[in-house]
């Protein structure tokens, strides 16, 4: 595992956003990267990442990036590969990276199934510390009060423990596929607790364009993966 930064700010706040639900996560964390003009400066490398590399603009897009904004001290990990069976180690990196620039919060973004059978679908917050979860419901979202976890997020929660400020929003969806509303929802919510001054509106605008690219990465990732397992399996068959 190695982490690579081409700069180190001290005290940022630190937002990921995984492929899950809806793909919440990897549309809000795109939408800021490219609304904020976010600066890459780096990425994470784990060996057991898919043996695989997206071509973007003519350009190679990281299965694991790392984006700074200066102007509000915050970095977004941007991840446009499957976490499947890496949940720990990529939550390790996290914590590593946390510790190496002192972060002061890690904000998780996740999209959570539903059942409800409403598109007034609502977003969620957890926090480790009661000061964060505060903050967070008097800006009128509510807290998660039953629910389960899984993937990066739950394995950060259980790794990092009290050592950091971790808050955690989650956007009901009732796809497995893109879901640009639930997403500027998302947005919406870090806006008003975080205060970016960030206009959700133009996600919805370019949602069908962020869409197709990230489902295009996501489904080769997801072929790659089968072929290796298949390879993998006649080794041994």
């Amino acid at each position: 595992m190695e982490i690579n930064l081409t700069k180190k700010p001290m005290n940022p706040l630190i937002i990921h956003g995984f492929p899950g639900f809806g793909l919440v996560g990897s549309i809000s964390t795109e939408f800021l990267i490219n609304h904020l003009n976010m600066e890459d400066i780096g990425n994470i490398w784990i060996d057991d990442l898919p043996a695989m590399v997206a071509i973007h603009n003519e350009e190679v897009v990281q299965p694991i990036g790392v984006f700074y904004d200066k102007n509000h001290n915050i970095i977004i990990l941007h991840v446009v590969t499957a976490a499947k069976d890496i949940e720990w180690k990529l939550a390790e990196a996290l914590a590593q990276m946390a510790d190496m620039l002192k972060a002061r919060e890690i904000l998780c973004i996740e999209g959570v199934n539903s059942n409800r059978e409403t598109e007034n679908l609502s977003i969620f917050c957890y926090a480790n510390k009661k000061t964060k979860k505060t903050e967070l419901t008097k800006k009128g979202i509510k807290p998660l009060k039953e629910g389960i976890i899984v993937g990066v997020t739950s394995a950060l929660l259980l790794k990092i423990k009290q050592s950091h400020d971790i808050s955690c929003l989650f956007a009901e969806t009732h796809s497995n596929f893109p879901d640009s509303k639930a997403a500027a929802k998302v947005i919406e919510a870090i806006d008003k607790y975080i205060g970016l001054s960030v206009d959700y509106k133009p996600l919805l605008e370019t949602a069908k364009v962020m869409e197709d690219k990230l489902k295009n990465i996501l489904t080769q990732s997801a072929e790659v993966a089968k072929e290796k397992e298949r390879k993998n399996l006649s080794y041994v068959g």
